[in-house]
């Protein structure tokens, strides 16, 4: 499952919350500035990939025609492109692997900053860092499915992408974070 921006946020307090309850990690600043670095490593990534995907997007357009008389799947050229061009744009696109990348990358910026200290090997402050993402993206199918059975609960209907929606959504994503011990 990818990581999207709007879900950075939470993807990184888990980081945080998990190192923190690790034991094998003492904090030298707290919680926040370790979430604020898994953050901004994070977005740097995803940021990457949309780049990529709006690449890949211009480049299908303006073959359209040829596409459309080929009768191409444009599913599968998009992917196609994206495998060809990701290396370019430093995307690795196999998650496991993505995953895994980010988690070193996040460790080093959290030693670098001296945001963390640990005594046990950086193999296992990495696996915890790895954790925290995939099982908050695990559980964020979830965490959505009960956000949207709650606002489909309401005797007001809510339209979705008005701001209302999105406001009243992000509210009970929280919640639904919170009551989980995820935020």
């Amino acid at each position: 499952m990818k990581i999207s921006l709007k879900t950075i946020p939470h993807v990184s307090n888990k980081i945080a919350i998990e190192l923190n309850k690790s034991g094998a990690v003492t904090m030298t600043k707290g919680l926040e500035p370790v979430a604020y670095e898994a953050q901004k490593v994070l977005e740097e990534n995803v940021k990457k990939e949309m780049a990529l995907e709006e690449k890949v997007n211009e480049i299908c357009e303006a073959n359209e025609e040829e596409i459309e008389f080929m009768l191409a799947d444009e599913r599968q050229l998009f992917f196609m492109i994206k495998k060809k061009l990701a290396p370019e744009y430093g995307v690795i696109l196999n998650y496991e692997e993505r995953f895994s990348d980010l988690s070193h990358k996040i460790l080093d910026e959290l030693y670098e900053e001296d945001l963390i200290h640990f005594e046990v090997s950086e193999n296992r402050i990495k696996n915890i860092i790895y954790y925290a993402i995939t099982s908050f993206l695990a559980d964020s199918s979830e965490i959505e499915d009960a956000v949207m059975e709650k606002i489909r609960s309401y005797k007001r209907k809510f339209i979705p992408g008005t701001d209302e929606f999105e406001i009243l959504h992000e509210k009970l994503y929280r919640e639904e974070l919170m009551k989980r011990g995820m935020e």
